[in-house]
């Protein structure tokens, strides 16, 4: 009977450990990828074609963009065909046309993508953004045969909604649109987090 006792209060014991430490590894918060719509967003329009400007006059240019789930920016990526060590790149209110974040890369090789991790940027679930660069330099990617794609492009979470540019130096919400191009390559790398 002691011996009955003995081997039953190990079971308890281990059944009791087993099961405290589960619930210890059990993390309610939902985990989800990070993600870097840039590359959908060119298979979704077909701009394959791609020309390189250097020293192509200033403008600043971009996409406006709009997630589909409550997230958050955690780096700002980019690729130039010429180096520039202090490239502007704001994110914008699309609507309000404000200023969010303004922030410095240092483009050290043409043709090498940067990453520049940022202190994380909240975005509403349905609200327009935008992200541009301050340039001269710049690849234009386009379809062959120049015809214009139909915004908006879903590219996993976000979708874009146009690209837009506007000539100068200046740190200016930009007015004009295109439809049959992308000077890039800007994007951010996107992670949901409700």
């Amino acid at each position: 009977m002691k011996t009955f006792k003995t081997i039953f209060a190990i079971l308890i014991t281990a059944a009791l450990a087993v099961s405290c430490s589960s619930d210890d590894d059990k993390d309610n918060t939902p985990k989800f990828e990070t993600e870097n719509p840039l590359a959908a967003y060119y298979t979704q329009t077909g701009f394959s074609t791609v020309t390189n400007f250097v020293n192509s006059g200033d403008y600043e240019f971009g996409l406006a963009f709009t997630p589909t789930v409550k997230g958050k920016i955690k780096a700002i990526t980019l690729k130039l065909p010429a180096t520039n060590s202090a490239l502007r790149v704001t994110i914008w209110d699309y609507t309000a046309k404000t200023v969010l974040r303004t922030e410095t890369l240092n483009v050290a090789t043409a043709d090498v993508q940067v990453t520049k991790e940022i202190s994380e940027l909240a975005l509403e679930k349905d609200k327009k953004y935008m992200i541009t660069m301050n340039s001269n330099d710049w690849y234009k990617k386009s379809k062959a045969d120049n015809s214009i794609v139909t915004y908006p492009i879903v590219a996993g979470n976000i979708t874009f909604n146009e690209y837009r540019w506007l000539s100068g130096t200046t740190q200016t919400f930009p007015t004009n649109v295109s439809s049959s191009y992308n000077a890039g390559d800007l994007s951010f790398d996107f992670q949901q987090t409700e």
